[in-house]
């Protein structure tokens, strides 16, 4: 009964017996291998962008100050959600990567910017000139850092708003394969198609040991990626076995397949909650990532059973009140299985 997050679960035997291929015998190093070729082609062919430059890095806090400080000058605005996982748990990466880039501070329901919201702040944006930061870029997230999701629809209209003003677009997508199969749309419709001109397709998350991917749609940027994340100290020696990782994971829509899973659990997980007594939803579910109020007694059952997961805000304290109701997060990942689902909405039921 793992809820506490989606990269804190295992990894697929198809990912590892990647990992003990790539294991054999040597390859060139920093990348200069097949197999990271053959990971660069396959993303293009999945994302329909022959010309799209393809990194891989091991971590998401350098996918995305990476992007963005290709992308935006120090003297910029980022333009993000004021829960986006930039500015909430980052540590101050993409300012240090940047050089200086200041985020701004979106507000909107659920997690997502309005594009009524975004115009109205670009609108009146850099109006002293020198003695203002200048507008740098957009970034969203998607999955949201609520669990909500981005449609192909309202990612269109923030990037035809942020076109409009000539920022270019990042996508956050830590979580980008749970949105993409419960959007129904390829990733191309999600991405560049939408106005999207640097994804961070995220593969830890969705059952990867850690890995990558910076998939940059204007093909101009990918040198300046290359030599950031050199100086960043990001480039691994022994590239192939981040390859290895994302080879496995795209082979046969493993990827696919385990998002569909881990969003098939928490629409499970969804279910049973609703018959919960005093139970709440404070956001849709979109993905795989439920924020639910119950009972601080149903609490107290589930972690004297040992259910994990964070109570949100962490502030909260399991004691006191036992009448008040607390928050959690809960996160299903592509191990979590039907049983553990069942057992801790069987806790939180009992009375």
């Amino acid at each position: 009964m793992f809820f506490a997050s989606d990269n804190s679960s295992g990894v697929p035997v198809q990912v590892l017996e990647g990992l003990a291929r790539a294991n054999e015998g040597f390859a060139p190093g920093y990348g200069g291998d097949a197999l990271t070729e053959q990971v660069r082609a396959r993303i293009r062919e999945i994302f329909e962008a022959p010309e799209a430059a393809v990194h891989l890095v091991a971590t998401g806090t350098a996918a995305n100050a990476l992007s963005l400080a290709t992308f935006c000058p120090p003297w910029g605005a980022i333009y993000c959600h004021r829960v986006a996982h930039i500015e909430e748990d980052e540590c101050g990466a993409p300012e240090f990567f940047t050089g200086g880039s200041k985020l701004v501070l979106l507000n909107g329901e659920h997690g997502k910017i309005s594009p009524q919201t975004l115009a109205e702040k670009l609108q009146g944006a850099a109006r002293v000139g020198v003695h203002n930061v200048q507008k740098g870029m957009l970034s969203l997230t998607n999955l949201t850092e609520c669990g909500t999701r981005y449609s192909v629809a309202e990612v269109s209209a923030l990037a035809s708003v942020a076109k409009d003003h000539g920022l270019p677009v990042h996508l956050d997508g830590a979580r980008f394969t749970n949105a993409l199969v419960a959007e129904g749309c390829t990733p191309a419709e999600m991405t560049w198609k939408a106005g999207v001109d640097v994804l961070s397709f995220g593969g830890t998350k969705n059952g990867l040991m850690g890995v990558e991917a910076v998939v940059i749609f204007d093909p101009a940027k990918a040198w300046e990626f290359e030599l950031r994340r050199k100086r960043g100290g990001h480039l691994f020696s022994k590239h192939r076995f981040l390859s290895a990782q994302m080879d496995a994971w795209l082979t046969d829509d493993l990827w696919l397949s385990l998002a569909r899973h881990a969003n098939a659990m928490a629409a499970r997980l969804e279910a049973g909650l609703k018959a919960v007594p005093g139970a709440t939803l404070a956001h849709p579910r979109d993905g795989n990532m439920l924020f639910a109020t119950f009972p601080h007694a149903a609490h107290s059952r589930a972690q004297d059973a040992g259910a994990a997961y964070y109570f949100w805000p962490g502030t909260q304290s399991p004691a006191g009140n036992d009448s008040a109701p607390m928050n959690a997060r809960l996160v299903t990942s592509w191990s979590t299985t039907e049983a553990q689902v069942d057992q801790f909405l069987a806790l939180l039921a009992q009375r």
